[in-house]
């Protein structure tokens, strides 16, 4: 069993510090792979638009989040 799949089981736990960690770790863990992904998104060119349709979020949205991670790709496109 993968330690993602453990984490999504224990934030299913009756007991609520358990849980309540289990939440915690899968937030930070997704953050992770979603700055990764959106870098490797920009890398790619994909645009501002592109990467918002895939996470379904307004394109200002992800711009504000994640613009400046990476200066040598960001573009002016919207």
């Amino acid at each position: 069993m993968s330690d993602a799949t453990k984490l999504a089981a224990a934030a299913g736990s009756p007991d609520p510090g358990t849980g309540l960690r289990a939440v915690l770790a899968l937030r930070r863990l997704l953050e992770t792979l979603e700055i990764l992904q959106v870098g490797n998104a920009r890398r790619q060119g994909w645009s501002w638009q592109d990467i918002a349709d895939a996470l379904e979020v307004s394109r200002q949205a992800v711009h504000k989040k994640h613009a400046g991670r990476w200066p040598d790709t960001d573009r002016q496109d919207t």
